[in-house]
């Protein structure tokens, strides 16, 4: 279902509790620099950046924190504790080396599908948007989880990637307070398209 326009509200509670349990994480791990690749302290590092290096990662989470805020509540809080916890889950099966069928292809998808959700306004039941978000979460996660390095600790690796995608989350959040204002609907929309077209450009150098 298409809706009528964007949503300017943003409950300011969920949201202040997500940043601070976010901001929390990221004080916490500032250690998190050194002896890369080793250890609990060194998985951490790794995992954090690893969402962060791969602009598909970063393109298809920004558009989940994007479709949260034009949905409101309680899809705006909702949707970006979804997707980190069923990417965890992805990790964890990558990191075990379980097989998961076409995960390239199904990050560049993601790209596509969610940035199409934000251009187009749509505003589908909140059931539905987080199976949408959960299902993509999945190939994202996996390929985190798959890429582990040797010496790192995967538990901390994959709190790493799991604090990352929340603060990517959060970026999409805070940009989609543009919605206020009509030039600022316009803009997130724009954003929107320019993620889907990524993503096919995405999909079309792995398919």
């Amino acid at each position: 279902m298409i809706g009528r326009g964007f949503s300017a509200s943003v409950p300011a509670s969920p949201v202040a509790r997500l940043s601070a349990i976010v901001i929390l994480f990221v004080f916490l791990a500032s250690p998190a620099t050194a002896h890369e690749g080793a250890g609990a302290v060194g998985g951490f590092a790794s995992g954090f950046s690893h969402p962060l290096l791969g602009w598909d990662h970063i393109a298809a989470m920004v558009a989940v924190g994007l479709w949260g805020a034009f949905l409101g509540a309680p899809a705006i809080w909702v949707l970006p504790v979804v997707f980190p916890m069923v990417m965890a889950l992805g990790g964890a099966l990558g990191i075990l080396g379980v097989p998961l069928p076409g995960v390239e292809i199904g990050i560049a998808l993601s790209a596509i599908v969610l940035g199409l959700m934000v251009a187009f306004k749509v505003r589908p039941p909140i059931r539905v948007a987080a199976v949408v978000v959960g299902f993509f979460a999945i190939f994202h996660g996996h390929a985190h989880g798959t890429e582990l390095p040797a010496a790192a600790d995967a538990v901390a690796y994959a709190g790493g990637f799991v604090v990352a995608t929340g603060l990517l989350h959060l970026s999409g959040i805070t940009l989609g307070v543009l919605t206020k204002w009509r030039a600022g609907q316009v803009a997130i929309r724009a954003l929107g398209a320019a993620i889907a077209v990524a993503g096919a450009a995405f999909l079309a150098g792995v398919a």
